[in-house]
């Protein structure tokens, strides 16, 4: 347990700023979350929060001073403590279930150089700007028939659930080599892995358990094992051009790669790799009906799609955070950080920090530069990021000439979580161009 007694009283967050920071509910309702991180940077960009139950964190809510965290992994490492942000019951049973380690995923998120490098650099060609633009026809392919498919319903449905929630995971799945008929066990275990905190995501088991949260996470990843487990062994068996072939088949020194590191890396591969799309997929077709003049800006020019899948990267940020520790005492923004304190990274806030953007409140598809920080920054950027960005602009180049118009149908509705989601529902009523 963390208790930053040395921070001076005056780093202290307000309790209900630091409640409100923490609580996975929060998410649910920009309203709430980007009006508290907003009084953060103005009025304490580098502050404690102390909240019973959690280790005492230090909110970072700046744009620079992320930057400066992610850029140095070794003074601020992400496997000493746990990435992810936990209660301290959640945290106490990882380790019980773990042996005493804190690291319940052997994947590169959990990993501190020369560990991170080594495991990264499995996929990393596979992940480059030049292979990912030749996937571009396959890409078009499956976007043209997601559009398709949308445009069968007969102009009411919900974005989300019906259409935004198919499409990357079927992109992600077509290069990792999951056949079709397993993308619905790959969609449900991804939405039990991030929803963690949502109850309607929660397994009926254990809802209400004081760690329902980290039980969850463990058995999820334990069902994940089992099915990579056996698609690994057909591979080495039967090799194909794929993702799983890649990992399974890649050999350290003449071995191959543990089976907790391959597994860990489909993991990644297998939620990450659609469930941010997906949100920003949807967070960007709901900007759109709230920023009408930027929709009708968009349909008349399709060359400003690249600058708008930036622009709704940026918006929805859809990784809320991730977590480092000190590994020696330093200073961020004139505050003392002394080793074994964790820092709580806010993407979100980053994303509307005034001192990088103009008009940070604003979705504006022609923001030019746009350095968002939604992918991260430093070692751990996204591997992913521009594969993520092609199947969105794939996508709306499909999508808005075939679309005279778009309207909300009902309430959007998003999930509870403080770590990685968006909205889990968007009603839309359309007219077909």
């Amino acid at each position: 347990m963390t208790v930053l007694d040395h921070a001076p009283a005056d780093t202290l967050i307000p309790d209900r700023i630091a409640q409100t920071v923490i609580s996975p509910a929060a998410y649910m309702d920009d309203d709430v979350i980007y009006p508290t991180l907003k009084w953060l940077r103005e009025n304490q960009p580098l502050g404690v929060a102390r909240v019973a139950g959690f280790d005492d964190l230090w909110i970072v809510t700046k744009h620079a001073d992320i930057m400066a965290v992610e850029r140095n992994p070794t003074l601020f490492p992400s496997g000493v403590q746990n990435p992810i942000l936990n209660d301290q019951q959640s945290d106490a049973f990882l380790r019980q279930m773990n042996g005493g380690s804190i690291r319940s995923l052997h994947t590169i998120t959990f990993m501190d150089p020369p560990e991170h490098g080594r495991n990264r650099s499995i996929a990393t060609d596979a992940f480059l700007p030049g292979q990912i633009a030749e996937l571009t026809d396959q890409i078009r392919a499956i976007a043209r028939q997601a559009v398709d498919n949308l445009l069968a319903f007969d102009g009411r449905c919900d974005f989300v659930k019906d259409f935004a929630l198919y499409y990357p995971l079927r992109v992600v799945m077509t290069q990792l080599g999951v056949p079709p008929e397993d993308e619905p066990r790959m969609l449900k275990l991804t939405q039990e892995f991030f929803g963690v905190n949502d109850p309607e995501e929660q397994r009926s088991d254990i809802v209400g358990d004081p760690v329902a949260a980290a039980k969850q996470w463990a058995v999820t990843i334990q069902d994940f094992f089992d099915y990579f487990n056996r698609m690994r062994d057909q591979r080495r068996a039967d090799p194909r051009n794929d993702l799983l072939t890649l990992i399974g088949n890649h050999k350290f020194d003449g071995e191959y790669v543990s089976d907790e590191v391959s597994n860990g890396f489909y993991i990644a591969l297998a939620v990450a790799g659609h469930d941010t799309t997906s949100s920003t997929t949807a967070g960007g077709m709901q900007a759109l009906l709230d920023f009408p003049e930027q929709f009708a800006k968009l349909k008349n020019d399709l060359s400003l799609v690249p600058g708008f899948v930036d622009e709704a990267i940026r918006w929805t940020s859809p990784v809320k955070h991730f977590m480092r520790s000190a590994s020696a005492d330093t200073t961020l923004r004139g505050q003392t950080i002394h080793a074994g304190d964790r820092l709580f990274l806010s993407y979100p806030s980053a994303n509307r920090d005034a001192e990088v953007f103009e008009r940070p409140d604003e979705f504006d598809i022609t923001r030019s530069p746009n350095r968002h920080l939604a992918f991260g920054f430093g070692p751990h950027i996204c591997l992913g990021q521009h594969l993520a960005k092609l199947e969105m602009k794939l996508l709306f180049e499909e999508l808005l000439p075939r679309l005279k118009s778009i309207e909300l149908d009902g309430e959007p509705r998003s999930v509870q979580t403080n770590f990685v989601g968006g909205l889990k529902s968007l009603p839309i009523r359309f007219e077909k161009a």
